[in-house]
């Protein structure tokens, strides 16, 4: 497999963002860190990267839902139009509540939920992949969470979740319905994940 080094006018090419130049300067470095490194890898990285962040705008997860998307949405949690309208558009709620008691995170009344809501541009979420994280990088949760907010932390949490959740089988297969499963746990949004994906190894000549 030929070795890919992401380019400026490459990435620009791929994901339509004002900071693009700060994006490229962390993923330039980080990619071949976490072996994103053949233009397979790096175009499906970016290309579910671009569809999971809104083309990079997106790295905190928007939980200001209204009372009719919270019953859709997360029906297990919401099962009553009541205490629907009870939490519509107060994210902090709503995150305490939909993550309570998994992912490592406490009951609802821990604030665990919203402190551990979905960051970076594969939204890492709950409070174990933030602890794993940060191990991964020595420093602390806290401090992970503050990191997420960052470009490179935006960037790097999403190469360390690819790594560790062995995402570049898929993309060395050319599986983007296999990796958009892995990242979703289903497939909404295959169709922009492919459009994406289409266009990133075009510019790649992939």
């Amino acid at each position: 497999m030929s070795e890919c080094i992401l380019t400026l006018p490459q990435l620009k090419q791929m994901v339509k963002n004002p900071y693009i130049d700060h994006w490229h300067a962390a993923l330039a470095q980080l990619l071949p860190d976490y072996g994103i490194n053949t233009p397979l890898r790096v175009a499906h990285f970016i290309a579910q990267c671009a569809h999971e962040s809104g083309n990079f705008v997106f790295i905190k997860e928007n939980l200001n839902y209204r009372a009719a998307s919270l019953q859709k949405t997360f029906a297990r949690y919401f099962p009553t139009a009541e205490l629907a309208a009870e939490y519509a558009n107060k994210p902090e709620r709503i995150a305490n509540r939909v993550y309570a008691n998994r992912m490592g995170n406490g009951d609802e009344s821990s604030g665990d939920g919203y402190r551990y809501c979905g960051r970076g541009l594969i939204q890492l979420t709950g409070k174990d992949n933030y602890t794993f994280f940060a191990g991964s990088l020595e420093i602390s949760t806290e401090e992970a969470s503050e990191y997420l907010h960052t470009f490179e932390g935006a960037a790097q949490s999403a190469c360390w979740y690819w790594e560790q959740n062995n995402l570049n089988r898929f993309a060395d297969a050319n599986d983007v319905r296999g990796l958009t499963r892995a990242i979703n746990g289903g497939y909404i949004g295959l169709e922009d994940r492919i459009k994406h994906t289409e266009h990133a190894l075009h510019v790649l000549g992939a």
